[in-house]
């Protein structure tokens, strides 16, 4: 399950991506539109801000916009921005495979490790194949 910081952030980006190519958006008008504290988003977008999502505009008049295309923008990157993983069990993070999580006595004998793993592969898929402009729809 993704923080709310995660989900508000997609939230957010999705106003944005709607207003795409035209005029910048206050934090307040975002905030409003999607019932997010205008204080809680401050972070969420300064966070996007550095890391090169959006730009903004200081000032009166100021707002924040979209710097890259919305379909340029997988929904995998923004997640783990805010998300340490996508993965639901420790044992998924690890390359070799070799890793227990909590739940394993043995990772090669795991019963639910597959389906898990599936589910997982799966979500990163959706996600990497998932863009902002999937978010407008």
């Amino acid at each position: 399950m993704f923080s709310k910081k995660t989900r508000y952030a997609l939230m957010a980006l999705a106003v944005l991506a709607r207003n795409y190519g035209r005029e910048h958006l206050s934090i307040g008008a975002i905030a409003k539109s999607q019932h997010i504290s205008q204080r809680y988003l401050e972070g969420i977008l300064l966070r996007l801000r550095n890391e090169g999502i959006v730009g903004s505009i200081r000032g009166k008049d100021g707002g924040y916009y979209l710097l890259k295309e919305p379909a340029s923008v997988n929904l995998l990157s923004i997640v783990l921005l805010f998300e340490d993983t996508v993965a639901f069990v420790s044992c998924l993070e690890d390359k070799s495979g070799e890793r227990q999580c909590e739940f394993c006595v043995e990772v090669q004998t795991c019963p639910i490790r597959g389906v898990i793993r599936k589910i997982y592969l799966d979500t990163v898929r959706t996600l990497t194949d998932s863009t902002l402009t999937d978010l407008c729809k």
